[in-house]
């Protein structure tokens, strides 16, 4: 069996919660989280030792003991991104599969160094939204798109990554420019593509489902409403990056994730103008 750890920022977490259990299934029970380190105990959240108590995973006191002790990484803190480049500094350092929670940087320049420090020591490295995995964008025909329009839930800052990921994955990378054009409580960014082709994100509040409506430059559209399990398909690949030690994203779409998503809540402060990608 091999052996995976978790550090977090707080361990009493959503995405903390469901992996272990998802990881040993998927991986018929050849995979399993066995210990774990958080920096920070949350007020409100069960301390990470209750957490860890209640899980049957064993509490380690640093991120150190954590390498040592696993044959793959997880670096979660789902909804602090801040964190992910000291959390993730040693496990890019260890020759490990790492695998990095969304959002992966809150801005390009913290980006580039991970992917750096984990080129520097051979580390296997990727990091994504699982809603790449969607069936209903992996079915979709991806040649001759000419805009999308795309809307979901949350907060720009940890939640836009869930449609921006989808977009570059079917539209690509070569983003010339963005525009703000949201409130303040329904965030919206337009994304334009240096041949014209454009894309819009929509952050609709808790009740908006995660949706598509894609256009091919004509009469042809299709609307997609995410209902399949994107979840389970993630961590399938996750166990197969594990196995593989192949990041199963490429880096330069990781990197133009985070130029966008960094750009994006620059382009807030200067609505309705374009802001270039440089």
């Amino acid at each position: 069996m091999k052996k995976i750890g978790f550090i977090d920022y707080f361990l009493d977490e959503w995405h903390a919660e469901k992996y272990p259990d998802w990881i040993e299934k998927a991986s018929g029970g050849e995979m399993k989280v066995t210990c774990a380190y958080g920096m920070v105990n949350r007020q409100g959240k069960l301390t990470n030792a209750e957490w860890c108590r209640k899980k049957g995973i064993e509490l380690l006191d640093s991120i150190q003991a954590v390498v040592e002790q696993s044959d793959y990484l997880v670096v979660l803190s789902p909804d602090h991104p801040e964190f992910h480049e000291e959390l993730a500094r040693l496990p890019l350092q260890s020759g490990k599969p790492t695998y990095i929670d969304k959002t992966f940087a809150p801005d390009l320049a913290s980006a580039v160094r991970m992917f750096e420090l984990a080129a520097a020591h051979g580390t296997p490295m990727y990091s994504t939204s699982a809603l790449r995995y969607a069936a209903e964008y992996s079915e979709l025909e991806r040649s001759g798109i000419d805009a999308i329009s795309s809307f979901g839930p949350g907060k720009f800052e940890t939640y836009s990554i869930h449609q921006i990921e989808p977009i570059i994955a079917l539209m690509g990378t070569e983003v010339q420019r963005l525009m703000w054009t949201g409130t303040e409580k329904t965030p919206s960014l337009l994304i334009g593509y240096k041949d014209g082709r454009q894309a819009a994100v929509n952050l609709y509040g808790s009740e908006c489902p995660f949706m598509m409506n894609v256009n091919y430059g004509n009469d042809q559209a299709k609307l997609l409403k995410i209902e399949s399990n994107f979840f389970g398909v993630f961590i399938e690949n996750l166990v197969t990056f594990f196995e593989s030690g192949v990041p199963a994203v490429s880096q330069a779409e990781t990197l133009a994730i985070a130029a966008i998503m960094e750009a994006g809540m620059k382009a807030e402060k200067t609505p309705y103008q374009w802001l270039t990608l440089t």
